[in-house]
């Protein structure tokens, strides 16, 4: 995180400004991924069994994968921000709340000034998200990111 700490709005809040159509449907696509069920995988039998002793919902290792915000100081979380909505916008755009206004988003130097994560190129986004999907993972299956990412992209369309 930034030296100054920004606070998390939740992926839904989000979407008030990315879900029609000439934004590209973000939080569409979002709904239908599996990042959005990520936290309710942890609720399941199987996932407790793989937990050990303490519930998968509970235990920093699966929830660090599986969930938005479950590791954040309370006083940095919105209202309508839900840990239960898994993997939310802000893991891989940044805590949104001083970025979220029309104003600051006009501006992609003050969006990133106030918290927006910007990705340099698709390797640097693979890297990311190979800090989840990896062998530490009990259920890990290989990770192609080449099949994976056109399942989650969600870019601004094109004028």
């Amino acid at each position: 995180m930034n030296a100054q700490e920004h606070g998390y709005i939740g992926a839904e809040a989000c979407g008030m400004c990315h879900k029609n159509e000439k934004q590209g449907e973000q939080l569409k696509i979002w709904q239908n991924s599996k990042h959005a069920n990520a936290y309710k995988t942890l609720l399941t039998e199987e996932a407790n069994k793989l937990s050990g002793e303490v519930k998968a919902v509970e235990n920093p290792q699966c929830l660090k994968c599986h969930a938005s915000g479950y590791d954040v100081d309370k006083k940095l979380l919105g209202k309508k921000f839900s840990v239960e909505d898994g993997v939310q916008c802000e893991t891989c755009h940044g805590p949104g709340e001083d970025y979220k206004s029309m104003k600051v988003m006009k501006s992609r130097e003050e969006s990133v000034k106030n918290g927006l994560r910007i990705w340099k190129d698709e390797a640097e986004i693979e890297k990311y998200c190979k800090t989840c999907h990896n062998e530490e993972s009990p259920t890990y299956k290989e990770f192609d990111f080449a099949k994976m990412w056109p399942q989650i992209a969600h870019p601004v369309p094109k004028k």
